[in-house]
């Protein structure tokens, strides 16, 4: 199925119930005066975080919420009953956007998070409520204000610590295979993975981190090729990027040329997102499938890249070399991720303490 992370949704909430014009009628009770009760209360639309949902799939089949209408006053003073609540499911990482001015309501970041979107229209008022000393029978009241009526624009930005990124077929789906507990398709095609992965990376115990891996990026992708950058866009929250390198390509290519290609079109992405700092942030380089290298190569190729890369001032503070098939130095990688994801959460500590 076709990852959804985009999707337009209009939202009602309910109208406020009517207030009612009434008069007491009892026996031995003449001229009661008025007894019209208030309208109820329209419900309004929340959004809710929910870590069981991954996509916005859902929506491409319902695309119109409507929540219930306050019930009109009633004689008696009864005051009509108000309308229920509509909490809708969304996955957790959820941007909300009014569709026509572009203004953000709001971001779900939390499991239980709810989000107002749209607010219940206010009741009316009864006949009861304009009673005066001048006025003994009034025969006002006040209709119901209707709800709040919105298109809306959900846009889902996965949510993890650590983002794989590489060109396709780089071993990112195998590597999140081997340290995670998730299971995306592997095979030796570019881009079976079609939709971003969440796996839970657990090298300490009571220690873990999550890790994404998206779609492979090719050159061209900013312009549409290939499944389009738009992916990328689900690394905007993560702490961390590993850069993976296929060190045996099959087509052939110079793997410092698909690291600068990677490089390239993240400078693109970050230019065409205004405020987006995905280009600048922290960036692994791991070469990767060393087991399909003559063994007695392997260290010059991985000297010869890192070389050429640094020459060119296109090198990272960190390089690794590992096989993800078979596992070698990803128990390593694993655990200084850890161990650089509690450095910087102390030093957010820290800064929030001098602030």
């Amino acid at each position: 199925m076709k990852f959804v992370d985009e999707a337009r949704i209009k939202v009602d909430a309910g109208d406020g119930g009517n207030g009612c014009v009434s008069f007491r009628r009892e026996k031995y009770v003449p001229k009661g005066g008025p007894d019209g009760g208030d309208g109820g209360d329209g419900g309004s639309i929340y959004l809710q975080g929910n870590t069981g949902l991954n996509t916005l799939a859902d929506f491409r089949f319902q695309r119109a919420y409507r929540a219930e209408r306050g019930t009109n006053g009633m004689g008696a003073n009864c005051t009509g009953k108000s309308g229920e609540d509509l909490i809708v499911q969304v996955p957790v990482g959820t941007l909300v956007h009014d569709a026509d001015t572009g203004e953000m309501i709001g971001d779900v970041v939390k499991e239980g998070q709810c989000l107002l979107v749209a607010k219940g229209g206010f009741h009316g008022l009864g006949n009861a409520r304009f009673k005066s000393s001048t006025n003994r029978t009034p025969y006002q009241s006040k209709p119901g204000t209707p709800g709040e009526v919105r298109d809306l624009a959900l846009e889902l930005n996965v949510l993890a610590d650590v983002g794989l990124l590489g060109l396709p077929n780089a071993g990112k789906s195998t590597l999140i295979t081997v340290v995670s507990n998730a299971r995306p398709k592997v095979a030796d095609y570019p881009f079976t993975t079609l939709h971003p992965n969440l796996g839970v990376v657990s090298p300490a115990p009571h220690q873990s981190f999550v890790i994404a891996d998206i779609p492979g990026v090719i050159e061209g992708a900013a312009e549409g090729v290939g499944l389009g950058i738009q992916f990328l866009k689900h690394l905007s929250r993560t702490r961390l990027l590993l850069h993976l390198v296929d060190m045996a390509p099959l087509d052939g290519h110079d793997p410092v040329d698909d690291v600068r290609t990677i490089i390239n079109e993240l400078g693109k992405f970050s230019h065409a997102q205004e405020g987006s700092e995905l280009a600048s942030r922290e960036r692994w380089l791991v070469l990767n499938k060393l087991d399909l290298l003559p063994a007695d190569e392997r260290d010059a190729r991985c000297t010869a890249i890192e070389t050429a890369l640094n020459g060119q001032g296109e090198g990272t503070e960190r390089v690794y070399r590992i096989s993800a098939a078979q596992r070698e130095g990803t128990e390593a990688l694993m655990y200084d991720i850890l161990n650089y994801l509690d450095e910087q959460a102390k030093l957010a500590v820290e800064a929030d303490d001098q602030v």
